[in-house]
Parts: structure tokens; sequence; C-alpha cells
């Protein structure tokens, strides 16, 4: 009944409205940027007729309550791919108000989020009653204009039902009497539209942005005096080199901060500036003022950890050194460990952890140095030195402490896994058994290749050098083509149980690669460059996404473990070929005071090189390391953060190196 009304308006409109456009963007599911019209389609999921119905529904529904909804149709969510943090992230960067609201919709993926800023009039309960009554019913009928002109009017005030109703036939009616009324009204503000120059929406008043702008440069300067102060005095306590990273932060920041004032400097000079100079400009100042703040919240946690470490050095040191013995005592299991692994498994299923207890070894050696150098420190009272040293101690205790859990979390996954192929094997001499029921000549022929295979994967798995991980892939190749062979015959319940089987070998496998590599660059980061890490980071993405997939699509869920797998492979391979790399252009040791390391520390050139490769030494030297507290006891920063169109961004007294934090949205939505 809503589309006939919908006609009505549309029909009357047409008679003296110019077709309101939809943006052109790109097919793309990464958060979008609206342009002049409050709709986004990059699937046209709407016809123009619908468009101008959505459109006249939310200008009506702003003109009455000041709400302004704006509604997105994307394919599927991506970058982020949870609904809420996709739709949050739009509107952060479409510098949405505390009164705009956004509706994002994926079409094949069937989900949706309304989103509405903390500060948003509408409570928690009226968002969640507009989305769960109002706009899912329409989208689960595949009537997406209607999902939005709905929630339009839910949120203009009209309350708005999943069904329709009474009331919405009235006003329908009082709309289609007066719509010559509104077709003036929005014929002028499309025109007004057309000349003014673009911006955004929403439109901020230039009194709000140069009130913006003028308490955002005094929030980011007085985080950079107080920042430059501290830094000061950490300078003197620790040293050029351990404080290197902060000072690039604070000239970074400074940089942009001078920047941002340059730009104030043009807005209050005597010469006339236009009305688009202005917002351009106060833009740029929220712009830069924001990364100023950024650059300083990027060192917040390390510079807090190095001064708590400096104020207790005794007790911080003595943690360390507990540390060290936990760790020491657990290289010895690992090692035997190790040693009986050898037999049963190919030199590559171990390949990982090969040397793990040796590195072990290796990073014990230099912490109990690090810590015998901080020991010293303090007996002289430069507990800044100290400081430093207690941090190269905790990570080498960390890294020697990861190297030997490791070689146990191998041998579990490997024991697994080979259950999970003897269980595999089962599977593929069931799938020959359902063959043969089939009596089909060609299902026969593939029976007995593939009970020929199980045979070989079963006599394979008794033998020593065995490689559990490629038997899966045997298996699961195996088990995929006759699969495929017998799908159409197969009942849908036995399919999804097979595939399902299939995908916990393969996230099995896929989760041992990721963790076995992310092991083996954990404790080698000195050496292993950036193609290694990006294919880890993607293979530990598939994992999460095959794991969020496996009881809604396990289809899909399977191909992301497959890719996860290959890419984890693929990493392993390349970070194995940096550190021999690396190994062999330094000769695999290192002299004492080499590396950059500085003159009188102590350690045998195996562990200084040992430290290097596990990016210990360099990272100590830098300021690197663990993370410690909030940094909040000095080296303070300002209130920056993202600012929305509709805030009021209120200063506060700069408390600690670094910046605001961005401002959040809530709302509600799910599948449909």
């Amino acid at each position: 009944m809503r589309s006939v009304g919908r006609a009505s308006i549309a029909g009357a409109v047409l008679i003296g409205l110019t077709l309101l456009q939809v943006p052109a963007v790109a097919n793309a599911e990464q958060p979008v940027e609206f342009g002049e019209s409050p709709i986004v389609d990059t699937v046209e999921a709407v016809t123009p007729d619908e468009a101008r119905d959505v459109v006249a529904a939310i200008e009506e529904a702003a003109d009455r309550s000041g709400r302004q909804l704006f509604v997105a149709y994307v394919s599927e969510f991506e970058d982020p791919a949870d609904a809420g943090s996709w739709a949050t992230e739009t509107a952060n960067d479409n510098n949405m108000g505390s009164e705009d609201y956004l509706l994002a919709v994926a079409i094949d993926g069937r989900a949706y989020h309304l989103s509405a800023a903390e500060d948003a009039s509408l409570s928690a309960t009226d968002i969640d009653r507009i989305s769960v009554e109002v706009i899912e019913p329409h989208l689960r009928d595949g009537d997406w204009a209607a999902a939005a002109i709905a929630g339009a009017e839910a949120i203009g005030g009209g309350g708005g039902s999943g069904g329709g109703g009474a009331w919405l036939w009235i006003a329908l009616l009082v709309v289609a009497a007066a719509v010559i009324v509104v077709v003036v009204v929005l014929a002028r503000r499309r025109a007004r539209r057309r000349a003014a120059p673009p911006a955004g929406p929403p439109a901020v008043p230039i009194e709000e942005l140069r009130r913006q702008a003028g308490g955002a440069l005094i929030d980011a300067d007085d985080a950079l005096k107080t920042s430059e102060e501290e830094l000061g005095f950490a300078v003197a306590s620790f040293g050029d080199e351990a404080t290197a990273d902060f000072r690039a932060a604070l000239a970074a920041a400074r940089a942009k901060v001078r920047e941002a004032f340059g730009l104030q400097q043009r807005l209050d000079d005597h010469e006339p500036d236009t009305e688009a100079q202005q917002r351009e400009w106060y833009a740029g100042i929220l712009r830069l003022t924001d990364e100023a703040e950024a650059a300083l919240d990027a060192q917040a946690e390390r510079f807090d950890a190095l001064r708590a470490l400096e104020q207790n050095a005794p007790q911080a040191l003595a943690r360390v050194e507990e540390a060290v013995r936990a760790a020491e005592s657990a290289i010895g299991p690992a090692s035997a460990r190790l040693q009986a692994l050898s037999p049963q498994y190919a030199p590559a299923a171990l390949a990982s952890v090969v040397d793990n207890a040796e590195q072990a070894r290796a990073r014990i050696a230099f912490a109990r140095d690090s810590a015998a150098e901080a020991a010293a420190a303090i007996g002289r009272g430069e507990t800044g030195a100290a400081a430093v040293d207690i941090r190269a101690a905790e990570e080498a205790a960390d890294q020697a402490r990861i190297l030997a859990a490791a070689v146990e979390r191998l041998a579990a996954d490997l024991d697994d896994g080979d259950r999970a192929v003897a269980a595999g094997i089962a599977d593929l001499e069931s799938d020959v058994r359902t063959a043969r029921s089939m009596s089909d000549a060609a299902l026969d022929a593939l029976a007995d290749r593939v009970e020929a295979e199980a045979s070989a994967l079963r006599a394979d798995l008794g033998r020593a050098g065995r490689s559990p991980l490629e038997l899966a892939a045997r298996l699961d190749a195996t088990n995929r083509e006759i699969d495929s062979a017998i799908q159409g015959a197969r009942d849908a319940a036995v399919q999804a149980q097979r595939t399902r089987a299939e995908l916990d070998r393969t996230l099995l496998a896929a989760r041992s690669r990721v963790q076995a590599a992310e092991d083996y660059l954990v404790a080698r980061r000195g050496a292993i460059g950036a193609e290694a890490r990006t294919r880890l980071a993607e293979a530990g993405r598939l994992v999460v996404e095959a794991q969020s997939l496996t009881a809604t699509d396990a289809a899909r869920a399977l191909a992301a473990a497959q890719r996860a797998d290959r890419l984890a492979g693929q990493a392993m391979t390349l970070a194995q070929q940096d550190v021999g790399g690396f190994a062999g252009g330094h000769g695999g040791t290192a002299a004492s005071g080499g590396f950059g390391v500085p003159p009188g520390r102590g350690g045998s050139g195996g562990e200084v090189f040992g430290a290097v490769l596990g990016g210990i030494l360099i990272d100590s030297m830098l300021g690197g390391g663990r993370r410690g507290g909030g940094f909040g006891g000095g080296f303070p920063g300002g209130s920056g953060g993202r600012r929305s169109s509709g805030g009021s961004g209120g200063r506060r007294a700069p408390g600690s190196f670094g910046g605001s934090a961005t401002r959040s949205r809530r709302g509600s939505g799910g599948r449909f």
C-alpha cells in the first residue's frame, strides 16, 4: 500500500521538480562518502523514482524534527566487515553530528545497522525499536526504498511500523494535498544547493567551525608545550637514543600545529575570505590538530612504561630477574620435546621450531647481561639507564618464553593433526562406499582411485618422518574430488556435515600454520620484512573470518580457511628467506659493540646477534619494548580526537603525552 502513496507523490513532484540526483559512486564496499544527496547507492538498490521518494521523506523528517537521515546501500560491508563498525566509520568520515542518523544496508550481505551519535535526542530504546519494528520488516521483503522511507518517518517523529497503519494513510493524504507547497520548497532548496560550494553534510555554521578550530588550536598547543617539557626530562634520564621515537613524534606534531596556526593567520588577516575558503581552512585546522595529537598519542604508552620503570627500577629489576629464571626453566623440557619429535615428523613439519631451544638460550644470556647492567646502573643512581636495560631484559625473557612454549604448542598441533588425518581417512572411505552404492560407472572408477589414495594416506600416517599438514592437504584434495563427483546425489544435510568436517581439518591446519609463523616471526622480527608480515596478517584475518562464518556459511568459511592456510605457508617461507639473508649478511653473529650496541654492553657475539635478530637490542636503544601503564604520569597531551560537526568540543587541561579520544556512536541492526 505504501508504494501506491509514493507513486502519487512522485507523480505530483514530477510536475514541478527537477529529478533529484543520487551521487554516482563506485560499487565499493568500504565506508562511503556522501555528496549533496543523503543517499549513496553503489548497487542500484532503488530506482530513480524510489530515490526521489526516499529523499522527500528524509527532507520532510528533517524539516519537522531537525533529525537528518543518511542512507547507504552497498553490496557487503568490508574494511571493516562488522556492520556497526562500518556505519560508525562512515559517520565519522562524513563528520556527522549529534542529530545525523545513518542507515547502512548491505544488500548481498543481508545485514544492516542504524547508527546514531551518543548524544542524539533519540534514545537507545528508540533506535532499537525503529530498527527492529520499522526498518527490518521492509528489508526482509527486499523493499529497500520502503525501509528508508519508514526509517526517516520514524526518526522524524512519525513513529513508523513494520507493516504500516492508519496514521500512515492519513500522513500520505496530507502530504498529497500539500504537494504543491512541498514542490516549491524542494525546488528552491535544490537551487540553493546547486549555487552553494560543495560541502559534505551536514553544513556546520561558520561560527561553530570558528569555535571548534580555536579550541583545537589551544588544546594542541598546550599539549605540545607540556610534552616538550616532559621530553626534556626524559632525554636527561634516558639519553638521546632511548628517546628518539618521542623526539620524532614531537617534531611531527610541532610541524602540524605550526601549519594549523598558519591557516588561522590567513583567516585572521585583513584580506576578505569567501565562505568556501573559510570552511576549507577551518577544516584544515581541525585535521592538522587531530593529526598532531595522534602523533603524540602513538608514543604515549611506550613513554609511560619507560618512566614507570625508572621510578620503580629496583622492583622492576626483581620482577624481570624472576621472569628470566622462569623462562630459563622451560628451555630444557622444550629441547627434550623437540628431540622426541624429530624422528616422528618430517623436517619441514618442525622447521618453525628447530632452533628454538638454541635461540631461547641466547635470549636468556642476553637478558642476564642486561639485568646485570641494570643492577649496576641502579647502584650508581642512574635509574634512567637502568630502565633501558630492564626493558631489554624483559623483552629477551619474554621471547625466550615464547620460543620454549612454541615447541610444546607445535607438538600438540602435530598430534591433533595426526588424529584429524585419521578421521579424514575414515571419512574418505565412507565417501568411497557412498560412491559405489550409486551404481554409476564413472563414480566406480573414481571410487577405485580414491580408495587407493586412502590406503596410501593411512600407510604414510603410520610412517616416521611424516608431515600431518602435507597429509591433510592430500586428504582434502582427494576429498574435494570425490565430494564434487557425488554432490548432486547427496542429501543436503550430509553434504553440510562433510563440508564442516573438511572445514574443521582445514581450520586446524590454518591455525597451526598461522601460530607457527607468528611464533617464528615474533622471535626473529629484527630480520623479517614487510612481505612476510603482510601475508601472515592476512592469513590471521582469514582464520578469524572463517571461524565467524563456521556456524552460518561453512562453504565460505572453508574457502577463507584454505586461503589462510596457503598465505600462512607463504609467510613462513618468506620469513625463513628473510632470516637466512639476514644471518648470511651478518655472518650469523656480531662482535661486542656491533649492530649499534653501546660501548660497554656485555654478552657474546651470538647473544648480541640473537638480540638483533629478535628486534630487542635496537628496540631497547630506541625506547621500544613492552607497553606499560597509561602514560599519565608525564609528557601530557591534548584533548583531540575526531570532532563531530554537531559536538561542543569543550577544552580540558592536558593530562599526558597525547591527544583526545575519538567520538563514539551507538546504534542497532543485524541480519535480515
